[in-house]
């Protein structure tokens, strides 16, 4: 009897182990912040779980800014390839692209002279033969850049201001580049030359005809008397002032536009020199330039 009491506790003891120990483990799994002695993991694995989400997240963020430049860029792109080869439409798409065309160079070249900072645009139109204004030159590039758009030329003659002829414009760049932008363009020529280049087929500017930045800024009107080259560029897009992207950039005539937008077959000279043509839809245009470059 005394062997047995002696073996029983011990028996006991040794199921009272395990199952002490079976309930510490079921603990933790109920309780995975818990361990035996009451030391807490939640502090060692918590900031772990929340920087593996953070860190998901900001991937996640980073491809969606990544997709949206990518559209936004192919869409310019395609815009730009639009421009520079047109799709051939009928004469009525064509007229309808001309009128919408020469009311919103009209909208740009107001906003542009009515900008204080382009004072020296207004100073050198009093003076200028001629002036080309694209209200919008979209720029894209991804290691390549382009860029390409439509615009409206007038001449002035004897009188009074004549045109617009239609062009497009536009240009190639290399090195690190990526990304688009659209901006608001005038081209004034200064000299016959100017005049002469842009009334060829396809002019490239720099090339047939000098071209310089204009002078930017409040009070800059007097950097305009050191100004020799034949067209003197300015372009603005949201709020940033510029033109150097210009040079090399190639202007040639949209037939298209012409034939359509004066219902009969004719070149830039026909209607800037030989002015064989007018239509009363452009009055506005040529009185807004003559508001400000005078007759």
């Amino acid at each position: 009897m005394m062997a047995q009491n002696t073996v029983l506790p011990q028996k006991n003891y040794g199921i009272h182990r395990i199952y002490s120990c079976t309930e510490d483990e079921k603990m933790v799994k109920r309780h995975p912040d818990k361990r035996q002695g009451g030391a807490s993991i939640g502090s060692e694995e918590l900031p772990f779980e929340d920087s593996r989400k953070e860190d998901e997240m900001n991937r996640e963020k980073r491809l969606a800014k990544w997709q949206s430049a990518w559209f936004v860029l192919a869409t310019v792109l395609l815009s730009i390839a639009m421009v520079s080869f047109p799709i051939p439409a009928s004469p009525a798409d064509n007229k309808m692209e001309a009128n919408q065309l020469v009311e919103k160079a009209r909208m740009a070249f107001d906003s542009m002279v009515a900008d204080p900072n382009l004072e020296t645009l207004v100073d050198l139109l009093k003076r200028a033969r001629g002036v080309f204004i694209c209200p919008a030159l979209l720029k894209g590039a991804f290691i390549v850049g382009v860029s390409g758009g439509s615009g409206v030329f007038l001449a002035r003659g004897e009188k009074t201001w004549y045109g617009p002829a239609f062009y497009t414009i536009g240009g190639a760049s290399f090195g690190l580049q990526i990304g688009g932008q659209s901006s608001e363009v005038v081209l004034v020529a200064m000299t016959e030359r100017g005049v002469t280049a842009l009334l060829s087929t396809s002019a490239k500017l720099g090339g047939d005809a000098g071209v310089a930045v204009g002078p930017i800024g409040i009070g800059a009107s007097a950097a305009t008397a050191n100004l020799s080259a034949d067209i003197i560029s300015f372009s603005r897009a949201k709020g940033l002032y510029g033109g150097k992207s210009l040079d090399g950039a190639v202007v040639a005539v949209r037939e298209s536009l012409n034939d359509a937008y004066y219902g009969k077959k004719v070149n830039p000279t026909g209607i800037l020199i030989r002015h064989e043509v007018t239509n009363p839809q452009a009055t506005r245009l040529i009185q807004a330039v003559e508001k400000i470059a005078g007759k």
